[in-house]
């Protein structure tokens, strides 16, 4: 009882502490806009037009959302290239012939050209038998301090392997392939075990581990361990492996790519480039964003009467991008994004499958819904908006739907994102080690005012060192250490 008082006095005084310091660090830390614009500062890294700076060279993946026409950049259906393949082709190719993708599309993101059938079923049998975690591991590590935030939990079960791997340092290019293809491989068990205990100990449900299955696929052992009965269709299974792989990488410039690629240019080991990843990527502003589409869609349907009603939903797209509907935000979630105008070819290659699985899952209607606003929320958002480039539906837009559709929990959604995206991560890391040895440090302008140290019996306002402010600004370079 002493110590719950304690705790409480505890928690106060830091709330009350942090509150009062709140202000000072706003007035300590704030900078004027118009800096940025002075010094030439892209922030975010993007200029106006939303175009990024050229930070780095790949070879891995191609994104294309723009044609030359003379000197005019003009807008165009957006493309993905994996290695030189159109995600296209890629998709219809495996397809076609009635094939899991993932396995095919990892080999051909590490090792840059596709495999052939015995090569195929090699790397199959070596993601396989990397399918295994250290003894107890589940228990003393995954059960432990189980958390809601699962993207949490797979950050420190993955800097925990470290411990495991008495190579964890070494950065030779064999030894990275190496970790990467153990971490590709038990990613799915590690978020999903993660799941099933948080779900036992901090939501009261039962609590099962099913081991995956040497025989089957990624997606299929991803459904296989995540639900009681181990049950899943053939449509559920196909349609979860074709969201890997549209997931699985998308340039050099996305915040969790640059991020293994900055992180491994400081010579870090795997496991902490990997953590770092994964702490980009659960932002809301990153891999976040299924999660906010799926809980707008709820909000629409608790404040639109009728849903087949294409005026009602536009007023309520409207009122979402007036700030007055959802989160007050200004946004439609699932519309736009920072490269593509006209189309995302992830959320068009997506879309047919969605389909298909919204009519075995008895979810038209939920279907022709997301469809409509498809169509209408970009025409909304330029009649509301000031916008420089077209917007159209993401990849994120009807990938929470489908995971709803497959019963995959909401803390799931980013963890199933960085199943799929890891490989991308791999694949750059190992790029940067081969090409450049040189750590990415970019500079920062300093604004700082100089000041006129004082004892701590004479501080009471900091003064202005106005001769070493002059001294300064004539020696000061755009560097930081």
């Amino acid at each position: 009882m002493q110590d719950g008082i304690l705790q409480g006095s505890h928690e106060q005084m830091m709330e009350e502490y942090a509150k009062r310091y709140k202000k000072i660090c706003i007035e300590n830390n704030s900078i004027d806009g118009k800096l940025f614009d002075e010094f030439g500062v892209k922030r975010g890294l993007r200029d106006k037009n939303g175009k990024g700076v050229l930070s780095g060279i790949t070879n891995i993946s191609l994104i294309k959302a723009t044609d030359m026409d003379g000197d005019r950049v003009i807008p165009c259906e957006g493309q993905l290239f994996y290695r030189g393949y159109n995600i296209y082709d890629l998709t219809k190719g495996f397809r076609q012939d009635n094939r899991f993708g993932f396995e095919e599309t990892a080999y051909l993101l590490l090792f840059g050209e596709l495999p052939a059938a015995s090569q195929l079923k090699e790397f199959q049998d070596v993601l396989a038998k990397n399918r295994r975690l250290p003894t107890n591991f589940v228990r003393d590590v995954i059960m432990k301090a189980p958390s809601k935030d699962i993207m949490n939990s797979l950050t420190k079960s993955v800097l925990t392997l470290a411990s495991y791997d008495d190579k964890v340092t070494d950065n030779s290019l064999e030894n990275v392939l190496s970790q990467s293809i153990m971490l590709i491989s038990v990613f799915p068990m590690l978020a999903v075990y993660g799941y099933h205990a948080y779900n036992h100990y901090e939501c009261d449900e039962s609590f099962y581990i099913h081991r995956p299955s040497d025989e089957l696929s990624a997606a299929e052992n991803i459904l296989r361990m995540l639900r009681p009965n181990k049950e899943y269709t053939d449509v559920e299974a196909k349609v979860l492996d074709l969201a890997l792989v549209l997931h699985m990488e998308h340039g050099g410039g996305n915040n969790s790519t640059f991020t293994t690629r900055v992180v491994t240019s400081a010579g870090s080991d795997t496991y902490s480039v990997i953590a770092a990843a994964l702490s980009s990527l659960k932002g809301p502003k990153h891999g976040g964003a299924n999660i906010k589409v799926v809980e707008m869609m709820q909000d629409l349907k608790a404040n639109v009467k009728d849903t087949t009603d294409e005026d009602e939903v536009r007023e309520y797209l409207k009122k979402l991008v007036r700030k007055e509907a959802f989160d007050k935000r200004g946004l439609i979630y699932g519309m736009g994004h920072a490269v593509y105008s006209i189309s995302d070819p992830r959320a068009v290659a997506f879309k047919q499958f969605v389909e298909m699985l919204a009519n075995e899952k008895h979810q038209k209607k939920e279907f022709e819904l997301y469809s409509m606003i498809e169509r209408i929320a970009p025409e909304v958002i330029g009649e509301e908006c000031a916008i420089y480039k077209g917007v159209s539906a993401n990849v994120d837009f009807y990938s929470g739907f489908v995971y709803t559709m497959l019963g995959i929990p909401q803390e799931l959604f980013t963890p199933i994102f960085a199943m799929a995206r890891i490989v991308g991560w791999s694949a750059h890391r190992m790029e940067e080690l081969i090409n450049v040895d040189k750590i990415i440090r970019p500079a920062y302008k300093s604004i700082m005012v100089p000041k006129v140290y004082e004892s701590l019996k004479e501080r009471s306002t900091p003064k202005i060192d106005t001769k070493a402010m002059k001294e300064l600004q004539l020696t000061m370079k755009d560097e930081s250490c």
